[in-house]
């Protein structure tokens, strides 16, 4: 972790070590088994810890270039001393800078106190580099505060640094997957692949047979589709030539026709001068008749005129009939709407009557149905009367019998 921090390019700035595109990140390495995640001997806890204290302080060397551009703007979270440190170590990377090759981005020009004095080499710029960069590291482990607010700012990272301390995360993930394998697993993950690498070799003898085969099917298909454009261009040969037939035979179908077409085009010319007389002579009959009929025009306009006169008076003479008929209908209409209220109150005076009738009626009704009903009870009571007393009548006749019957009995007896 005393390697010197890689300083960030500036954008537009030309190729160098330092301005290379890092490669593409791997994928990440697989994870181990949550229920055994955690360290279990002694030996792995220092293995982990170890990485884990490794990518800690890369995360914050690999800022620090990024720090010292920015100094301002960090200084209130890193505090006077680490500030310094900071400071010192910008300075010494610049002088790095200048002594390797010119001056960096961020270089300043030599101090004039300092002219005479013999300027140090690279090779003691670079341990004074790295001892600035253990210092500054061991500063942050004082300060977690600190260090945390770096490690936030990983935007400022150059990718370079970023792909670094990705590597050393999937070295921590690696490692310690192998420190928490036991000797079972890993042999049991070595006859696997040993397993994948035979069905491989099965599956690759596999696919040189099926290679084969296609090869043969595509042959053969290569063969049919040469059969088959042997055979188009045998057919666009006959095409052609039966084109060419049927454009001769087309032309001296056109000459052949050409000849009854001008015939009969002669003899449409005659038809139509022919025609053309007869139009000039219809013409003249027509102007003729257009004459006649315009004096005929004339006289049924006269007549028309009249007729419309004679019915103009005939409407008037109507009218007037129809305005005293109208008056007469008003004046009926009048009578009869009189009349009809007079009929009105008649009815209502008849239903009146109507009603009082009918209550009469029904009142006689009832009153002669009730005398019909006394006298069919007086009959029936004189009935029952008549009956009764020839009964008793009967019964006493009988009764005076029976006493003269016993009567005579008993003088026949003495």
């Amino acid at each position: 972790m005393a390697a010197r921090a890689v300083p960030a390019s500036p954008p537009g700035s030309g190729g160098g070590p330092r301005d290379r595109t890092p490669p593409p990140p791997k994928p990440p390495a697989p994870q181990p088994d949550p229920a055994r995640a955690k360290p279990t001997t002694p030996e792995t806890k220092r293995v982990v810890a170890v990485l884990d204290e490794a990518i800690r302080k890369a995360e914050v060397a690999t800022l620090l270039s990024h720090v010292a551009a920015n100094l301002e703007s960090f200084e209130a979270r890193l505090g006077e001393e680490l500030s310094r440190a900071v400071r010192v170590h910008r300075d010494l990377a610049s002088r790095l800078d200048g002594a390797d090759g010119g001056p960096g981005p961020e270089a300043r020009p030599p101090d004039p106190d300092s002219a005479g004095e013999p300027r140090p080499g690279p090779r003691s710029l670079r341990r004074e580099l790295k001892g600035s960069t253990r210092g500054i590291l061991r500063l942050f482990a004082a300060r977690p505060e600190a260090a945390a607010a770096l490690r936030a700012q990983a935007r400022g990272r150059h990718p370079v640094a970023a792909a670094l301390v990705a590597r050393l995360a999937e070295l921590r993930g690696f490692v310690f997957e192998k420190l928490l394998t036991s000797p079972a697993e890993e042999r049991e993950k070595r006859e696997f692949t040993q397993e994948v690498a035979r069905r491989a070799g099965r599956n690759a003898e596999a696919i040189l047979a099926l290679r084969g085969e296609l090869d043969a099917v595509v042959r053969t298909r290569d063969a049919e589709a040469e059969k088959d454009n042997l055979a188009d261009l045998q057919l666009k040969t006959d095409l052609q030539l039966v084109l060419r037939f049927s454009q001769t035979q087309l032309h001296r179908t056109r000459q052949e026709a050409e000849k009854p077409q001008k015939a009969e085009l002669r003899t449409s010319q005659g038809r139509c001068a022919k025609i053309q007389q007869d139009i000039l002579a219809q013409r003249t009959q027509v102007n003729n008749l257009v004459s006649e009929n315009r004096e005929i025009e004339g006289a049924l306009r006269k007549k028309k005129y009249k007729l419309e006169t004679e019915i103009e008076n005939w409407i008037q003479k109507y009218d007037g009939e129809m305005g005293e008929k109208q008056m007469e209908l008003e004046e009926l209409q009048a009578v009869y709407t009189e009349e009809k209220a007079q009929l009105a109150q008649l009815q209502e005076k008849h239903a009146v009557l109507r009603r009082e009738y009918t209550q009469i009626t029904e009142e006689r009704q009832i009153t002669s149905k009730k005398k019909l009903e006394e006298e069919r009870e007086l009959i029936v009571m004189v009935r029952a009367a008549t009956l009764i007393q020839a009964f008793w009548k009967g019964y006493l006749v009988r009764s005076l019998m029976k006493s003269k019957r016993k009567k005579k009995k008993g003088k026949g007896k003495k």
